[in-house]
């Protein structure tokens, strides 16, 4: 028998709003995909997915006691990496358009790469970046060199 492997495939937020988190990442542009009955909204999001679940619920089916995070800072960032400076630019406004609240505009950094960050309704943190030592396939898939 051979292990697994490792792959990230599902990111899952917790929200407070389920139909209020659905229709930002709708407006971010993310494709609602596998629609469910019982209070999931599922996004492909590139290699991965996003599902976006009621916090409590999430906290009950990992069997954790529930606590309210959403106004604390959970040491977790997102990433949206783009291919110029110009998308990320255009990607932060969408996100604000959407609902965000803009936590740190777009700039150059100290990495030679451009980026600034947004929380989205629920507080959850994402970057949008353009890296140019982290080139994207044709279909959007971060290339991590060797």
């Amino acid at each position: 028998m051979t292990d697994p492997q490792a792959i990230l495939s599902l990111v899952t937020l917790g929200v407070s709003d389920l139909n209020r988190s659905i229709a930002f990442y709708e407006a971010l542009g993310f494709v609602r995909k596998a629609e469910s009955t019982d209070g999931v909204g599922f996004f492909q999001a590139g290699a991965c997915a996003i599902s976006v679940f009621p916090s409590h619920e999430l906290a009950k089916d990992a069997n954790i006691g529930f606590k309210d995070l959403s106004p604390a800072f959970r040491g977790v960032s997102l990433a949206w990496n783009c291919r110029s400076k110009t998308e990320v630019d255009a990607a932060i406004d969408r996100a604000f358009r959407a609902g965000a609240t803009i936590q740190k505009s777009a700039e150059d950094v100290f990495w030679g790469g451009y980026s600034g960050y947004f929380f989205d309704p629920d507080g959850h943190l994402w970057e949008v970046a353009y890296n140019p030592h982290f080139p994207l396939s044709d279909d959007g898939r971060l290339q991590l060199p060797n």
